[in-house]
């Protein structure tokens, strides 16, 4: 392997191009703009079938390519949505891959692989973003079971470096007969900030051999960038690859700079330079994130979504930007939220960019619950300096606002895609005496699992988790929250909390981040499962729960039940106005977070649901008296870490059944903890000891099923309770 040069490479192996005016000049003239249309030979990408047909182009043709596939991309965004933003900086970075290498014997991994759009295009899935009704055949990340041009499937991020080590060990091991060519690992948007990219990185510079890394940098990640290791990179950028340090000559690493990142012939220059080269090499694109987007109207001019040719002043399709080197904190511009107007440069709302037909939609659960918890907390920040706001790179789409951002100060951290890093950093605050809350989706909390147990839960620190998008949902297979309940629950000294209201949301809170040494405060760490679509739903319809209305404070309790287990929200008070949330909790009540709360006492059937599924328990209810004259026993856990014994205790005197649901992995979940309980403490009268029927979601990955196609899958349905409930009788 050959060594980095600790002064840097000279001018003939780095490609550097300075400036953009420069990057805009050396790009090929192409044609007016067009609107590829599937089925349409006169265009490029309808006669893109495979990387072969991208190596059969000539070489003018390259830059004619790369324009169809951006107009393709902007009216993909109009119509469907997706991680548009990235992929117009990746553009001509992707076509050149595809022309210089030979895809799939040269393995190409992408890295967060929603930069993949383009590849897609590429390997013959083209029609898939050109014809509105096969939008739905691909997903948003690479996927080997779409297409033997993608090598894994990618939804999260930093592990594009470990895997393409991997490969290329074994095709070294194995010799010419592994039939593995080159192995390029394709990382950036924010990708490299995640440790597991160090550890990558360490690891490609001692195991030697071919190895190319791509360095796909736009100065952006999700939100800003954020770290120590950015400053270098800047420096880098404005010296053509040449300033020191070099984080990747540090590593032991061979590296090039490519100022012109969305220059397809400079691109395929690069990558022919480093083809076929036997050591590891890192080449550091700059790209401009959401090239392409200025040209276009605006979210306010468009009135319905439209297929429309996107019109360009600019013959290039990318357009000159002064959006970039923002002197302001977030190093990104003003945009408030991750999905409004975006535009190129350093634009937090390129991350992910909605359908036009969402436009003006109410908030979804993530950002309605995400602004409601900061409003509640932002008050305290100036009588509490501990209190701390982190969120590892994804605070818009949590509704961590840009304003509130700017108004935190230094109580809010942004620590990149590090959530290994931010539970850890979180701990330290909490042991020093701070108030951390820790917020981000609930499936990327899973690369945290070891900190959770040890620096968190072992060490009985007072952190604060929100756990977004935890439960069932639409989402793709690499981005589900079904697991966080078996995950979270079932780690000693961790209490997690399933809130069914913004009343209990905010109660949950103010409990869960009560500074140190208050009355009643929780002795160690809290995750809040944040509510989702069932219960914002309910929210904005009282009718969607039949038998409270929403009303939970003003029913009366039940003599006939322990008080504890009915009383539990005594005390907290909530006032909520849309966009200003206050919230005092008084700690007589807290004393009953974990109490389960019964709110409707009934006879023969309890139903008990938790979180999101706690509408499905009261609409069940209704239906069971509607059409059977059952009043079922209602019950609310708010928790799912332990159970509450005096209240199941109290359910064998007049229930022959139990039903548990919840909206999430039912096999090493919460409802099976409800029939372990009945299991292991089996009375001799047989008629105390009530059935229990647990219903909530099998053990898979799903991929894009809409939530309700899920719900019927797994049997939580209205119809599918009542009619399970009824036949045992």
């Amino acid at each position: 392997m050959r060594s980095a040069s600790g002064n840097g490479f000279d001018s003939s192996d780095s490609f550097a191009v300075s400036g953009a005016a420069e990057r805009t000049a050396r790009l090929h003239d192409i044609p007016p703009s067009i609107t590829p249309s599937h089925g349409d030979d006169s265009h490029l990408l309808s006669r893109i079938a495979s990387p072969a047909d991208v190596k059969a182009l000539a070489p003018n043709e390259l830059a004619e390519l790369c324009r169809e596939i951006r107009t393709t991309l902007l009216a993909y965004g109009h119509q469907h949505g997706g991680h548009i933003g990235s992929n117009l900086g990746m553009v001509e970075a992707t076509v050149a891959l595809h022309r210089v290498f030979d895809s799939p014997r040269d393995r190409i991994v992408f890295d967060v692989s929603h930069q993949s759009y383009v590849h897609k295009m590429l390997t013959g899935r083209a029609a898939a973003y050109l014809d509105p009704d096969r939008f739905s055949e691909v997903t948003g990340f690479t996927n080997p079971d779409e297409s033997k041009h993608d090598q894994f499937v990618l939804g999260h991020t930093g592990t594009s470096i470990s895997l393409a080590c991997g490969l290329a060990k074994t095709r070294d091991m194995e010799g010419p007969n592994s039939g593995i060519g080159n192995v390029i690992a394709v990382i950036g948007d924010g990708s490299l900030s995640s440790g597991v990219a160090f550890e990558g990185l360490n690891n490609a510079a001692e195991q030697g051999g071919n190895l190319i890394i791509v360095f796909n940098d736009n100065e952006m990640s999700i939100a800003g960038d954020f770290g120590g290791m950015y400053g270098p990179l800047a420096r880098l950028r404005a010296s053509g690859g040449t300033a020191q340090p070099n984080l990747f000559n540090a590593f032991g690493l061979d590296y090039r700079y490519v100022e012109a990142g969305n220059d397809v012939s400079a691109l395929v220059a690069a990558f022919e330079e480093v083809r076929d080269i036997d050591y590891p090499v890192v080449v550091h694109i700059h790209t401009l994130k959401g090239a392409g987007y200025d040209g276009e109207e605006t979210h306010a001019d468009r009135q319905t979504a439209s297929a429309s040719p996107v019109s360009f002043d600019s013959p290039t399709g990318v357009h000159p930007t002064d959006n970039v080197n923002h002197s302001e904190p977030w190093h990104s511009d003003h945009c408030n939220l991750s999905d409004h107007e975006p535009h190129e440069g350093q634009c937090e709302a390129s991350h992910w960019q909605n359908p036009d037909a969402a436009i003006g939609k109410p908030d979804d659960p993530r950002k309605h619950y995400g602004k409601m918890a900061m409003a509640a907390l932002e008050p305290r920040f100036a009588a509490e300096p501990g209190l701390v706001v982190i969120s590892p790179a994804t605070p818009g789409s949590n509704g961590i606002t840009h304003e509130f951002r700017e108004r935190a100060g230094a109580h809010y951290v942004d620590t990149g895609i590090t959530e290994s890093h931010a539970v850890a950093y979180a701990a330290g605050i909490a042991r020093a005496g701070g108030t951390p809350v820790v917020a981000t989706t609930a499936s990327f909390f899973q690369r945290a699992y070891d900190q959770f147990f040890q620096e968190m839960s072992l060490n009985r620190s007072r952190v604060t988790v929100l756990d977004f998008l935890g439960g069932l949902s639409g989402s793709d297979n690499t981005h589900s929250g079904a697991y966080d309940v078996t995950m979270f629950s079932n780690i000693p000294g961790v209490t997690m909390l399933v809130p069914t209201s913004a009343r209990d949301y905010l109660a949950d809170l103010a409990w869960a981040t009560a500074p140190a040494g208050s009355a009643d405060a929780p002795a160690g760490p809290a995750v809040i499962r944040v509510p989702g679509e069932a219960i914002l739903a309910a929210e904005r319809d009282a009718t969607l729960l039949p038998v409270t209305g929403g009303q939970i404070a003003d029913r009366p309790q039940s003599a006939s039940l322990p008080a504890s287990a009915s009383s539990a929200s005594g005390g907290i008070s909530a006032a909520t106005v849309r966009g200003t949330v206050s919230v005092t909790a008084q700690h007589a009540g807290a004393r009953h977070m974990l109490d389960w709360r019964v709110n409707q006492t009934g006879s023969q059937v309890a139903i008990i649901g938790l979180g999101n599924a706690y509408p499905l328990a009261e609409q069940t209810a209704a239906a069971l008296s509607d059409d059977y004259g059952i009043t079922a026993t209602v019950i609310d856990p708010r928790q799912c870490t332990s159970l509450d014994s005096d209240v199941l205790e109290s359910l064998r005197d007049g229930h022959q059944q139990v039903i548990t649901l919840e909206d999430g992995q039912l096999e090493g979940g919460w409802g099976e903890k409800v029939t372990a309980y009945y299991a292991n403490h089996h009375v001799s009268d047989g008629s105390r000891n009530p059935r229990v029927l647990n219903f909530g979601a099998a053990k898979e990955f799903t991929d894009r099923v809409p939530l309700g196609e899920l719900n019927e899958r797994y049997g939580l349905t209205v119809e599918q309770v009542t009619e399970a409930i009824t036949r045992c009788f």
